[in-house]
């Protein structure tokens, strides 16, 4: 029996789309806490360069290549980018997302085509785009691993109206099943984490913060108060499984989707 480094992901090189903030940046510091090479991704080069320089607390090894995965354009330049400094990639994390709400009579179809653009669309095709890498990194005993972000608004009904993004992560979900079903032979897992609430933008625009994350007119803890565990995610929630299904301690896991959420689908 072998437990030695069990969590460990010393040495892995995790590409994180929407890794300039939020649970992108959540995870992005726990890798490189955890001696992973880190190369972050999101649309603006200046919010990339930002996200670099604070991570940097966390590690040396981290690096940015601004691409917008609402796009095959921007799909294809970060798959060429990511070949010029890497031959591998051990971990892949789709993160990237956009949300959009409105009444359902009122609902646009820029609201639908660009959420499903990002969530869906950009998750398979930066999938296939990075699969030489991905197979390059992985083994019978240590798989390459793609982990995909959905949310629990795709296992449940949410509170917000928000339609095209709970049927986006409901379809990551699924998604995360069939490409789980078709790479595992090529030595690749892939699995979805569905995060609850967490202190981050997006969250914050959908419940009156605009968009700030602290301050005195943010209040995470009343938020958290709605929560079956008293309180919103941390850091470390959010880090914590992302290495877990990355390490030798994930390496059976297939397929899943794990509720990150304090508790809310187990009690809904």
């Amino acid at each position: 029996m072998d437990f030695d480094n069990l969590f460990s992901v010393a040495g892995k090189t995790v590409v994180i789309t929407g890794g300039s903030r939020g649970i992108g940046e959540m995870m992005a510091a726990g890798f490189l806490k955890a001696g992973a090479k880190v190369i972050i991704s999101s649309r603006k080069a200046a919010a990339c360069e930002e996200a670099v320089e604070r991570l940097k607390a966390y590690g040396d090894d981290v690096g940015a290549i601004p691409s917008d995965m609402s796009t095959m354009d921007g799909v294809n330049h970060l798959a060429s980018e990511l070949a010029k400094v890497t031959d591998k990639v051990d971990v892949l994390i789709n993160n990237a997302g956009a949300a959009w709400g409105a009444p359902i009579d009122e609902f646009p179809e820029m609201g639908w085509d660009k959420v499903m653009d990002v969530n869906v669309k950009g998750v398979f095709f930066m999938t296939q785009k990075l699969l030489p890498m991905l197979r390059a990194a992985g083994t019978a005993e240590d798989p390459a691993r793609v982990i995909n972000i959905g949310s629990i608004d795709g296992l449940r009904t949410p509170k917000m109206l928000t339609p095209s993004y709970s049927a986006s992560k409901a379809a990551v979900h699924h998604l995360t099943r069939v490409l789980s079903a078709h790479l595992i032979g090529d030595n690749i897992t892939v699995n979805a984490i569905a995060p609850g609430p967490f202190p981050t933008y997006m969250l914050s625009t959908g419940v009156g913060f605009g968009g700030k994350t602290e301050g005195d007119d943010v209040d995470w803890g009343a938020i958290g108060a709605q929560n079956p565990a008293g309180r919103v995610g941390a850091p470390s929630d959010a880090a914590g499984v992302a290495i877990f299904l990355s390490s030798k301690a994930g390496s059976y896991v297939v397929g899943q989707t794990i509720a990150l959420d304090g508790g809310i689908v187990a009690t809904c």
